[in-house]
């Protein structure tokens, strides 16, 4: 596997004139969520209008004024991704009280609605189910009837794709064959359901993540193994702390992170050097997995195993996984103008999943 590069740019994702129309292969990001208290001054700071309607308790029109201030950021990332290229926004809703009246502002289907707009097509959306350590499972006044209101203990991963399915050149079929996943991987990834929490939210547990669209390492991982080939390019235009950055890492991709707010750049670079402690024990777990998958013999087939992966000299259920191969991060190097560079080394039969040398930090 080549080398892949990292680049931060702290500045707004509305132009990004550095990157060349369709050269973004997928879009991994989580914005500033419209109406949630923590990102008022945010969007504000931006937006005249946003601050003169929060000021009147005019909560439906600076819902909408912070969506303009995204939309943009979307037209740009259509703009930028190629013909057949996914993004994949996560996105919650909020409930807020604005003059009295409590109600829920629907953040999913307003991106929803506007990336439509732009061209991009809406394809099945996957929810992520977030552990709440509220011993409440409501909002209101409790017993009485019609008083009281259901949490939100879901957020949306909106999946998105600008035109018609991706159209794979030769030179890209090895690439795409080498980048499968697991068939049980597979049937686990494209549930419409994710339950991710505890430890898998591990790198983005600090006090940064209060001003952040931070969410899960594997939310990230998942979504970029799903959409994209080895050695493509994925962009975050809200890179917060740096999540889909380390993700694009560990997944052999290229990567670009925007981020309007410099001071995340320590949080980046911590999150950076924390997810190198456990990049390569992720995918010794990925190929420990399937060969217990293997062993216990199952499939829901219920047929035998009929491929094998010479890569992993293990049996595999589809003939589309023979060439399926795993890499270690053999490095990642950081040179203080805000660039990575990470080197990979195939997965032997026999695994050494040692952490990266990490220099420049």
């Amino acid at each position: 596997m080549q080398p892949t590069r990292h680049h931060l740019a702290f500045q707004s994702a509305v132009d990004l004139s550095f990157l060349q129309p369709g050269s973004v292969d997928l879009v991994v990001t989580s914005p500033p969520y419209p109406m949630i208290e923590m990102w008022d001054d945010v969007f504000s700071a931006q937006s005249r209008d946003v601050q003169t309607a929060l000021e009147n308790g005019r909560g439906q029109d600076a819902f909408e004024y912070m969506h303009l201030l995204l939309d943009r950021v979307w037209n740009t990332c259509y703009a930028l991704l190629r013909p057949g290229g996914f993004a994949c926004i996560n996105v919650g809703d909020a409930t807020r009280t604005v003059s009295g009246t409590f109600k829920l502002y629907a953040n999913h289907a307003r991106v929803t609605s506007a990336c439509e707009a732009i061209g991009f097509h809406s394809l099945p959306i996957i929810h992520w189910r977030k552990q709440t350590n509220a011993p409440n499972k409501f909002m209101g006044s409790g017993m009485l009837p019609s008083g009281a209101y259901v949490t939100l203990e879901h957020e949306y991963i909106l999946i998105l794709r600008k035109g018609d399915k991706r159209i794979f050149e030769s030179s890209d079929k090895n690439r795409r064959r080498e980048s499968a996943f697991f068939w049980e991987e597979r049937n686990r990834w494209f549930s419409d359901m994710w339950d991710l929490k505890g430890a898998k939210q591990r790198i983005t547990e600090s006090a940064s993540r209060t001003r952040s669209g931070a969410f899960p390492f594997e939310l990230a991982y998942r979504l970029i193994h799903m959409y994209s080939l080895q050695d493509d390019l994925v962009l975050d235009p809200f890179a917060g702390t740096g999540t889909t950055v380390a993700a694009a890492i560990g997944a052999g991709r290229n990567s670009v992170g925007i981020d309007i707010d410099p001071d995340f750049l320590p949080q980046i670079l911590n999150t950076v050097k924390t997810a190198a402690l456990f990049l390569n024990q992720r995918v010794t777990e990925r190929l420990k997995r399937h060969k217990a998958f293997v062993a216990d013999g199952k499939t829901t087939r219920q047929r035998p195993f009929a491929h094998h992966n010479h890569h992993h000299n293990c049996a595999v259920v589809t003939g589309q996984e023979r060439e399926l191969q795993l890499h270690y991060v053999d490095t990642i190097s950081y040179n203080r103008e805000f660039d990575f560079t990470a080197t990979y080394r195939p997965v032997g039969e026999e695994e050494d999943e040692r952490p990266p040398i990490l220099s420049g930090f």
